[in-house]
């Protein structure tokens, strides 16, 4: 049994004990995370055409036809790698913001050391699966 198929039936019992739909929510999560941690380089949209993309001197790639490229299979584990950033797999050719560190350090004071690292392992789990429903 996959982690997304023991997660998603927790979430959905989850959500229909607050009267919310578990992939809403699931939805909700990763898309807030993109809009704050990737929509400036990558766009709302995710076509790669972001505000900040223009300033940059490497290409921001659009992130809707991961799959496409990679025969229809979504590349879970990559996406999760280049976003968490701590394990050398960079994006883009060069320095992308280590999202990682970031999540984990904005989250150390109120959830501790071992507590951090938790949150952004979630955070970057819902950007990959928010990844993961937008592509064409």
């Amino acid at each position: 049994m996959t982690f997304r198929k023991f997660v998603v039936p927790i979430l959905t019992i989850a959500g229909v004990a607050l009267g919310v739909g578990a992939a809403n929510a699931a939805d909700d999560t990763g898309r807030d995370a993109f809009m704050s941690a990737c929509a400036s380089c990558h766009g709302a949209d995710a076509s790669g055409a972001g505000d900040v993309a223009k300033f940059l001197t490497v290409p921001v790639p659009g992130l809707t036809g991961l799959s496409a490229a990679n025969d229809g299979a979504f590349p879970m584990l990559d996406v999760i790698h280049i976003i968490d950033g701590r394990t050398g797999v960079r994006g883009h050719g060069s320095e992308m913001p280590i999202w990682g560190d970031y999540f984990s350090d904005k989250a150390r004071s109120t959830a501790g050391v071992f507590g951090a690292e938790t949150v952004a392992r979630g955070r970057i789990l819902s950007l990959a699966y928010y990844l993961e429903s937008i592509q064409k």
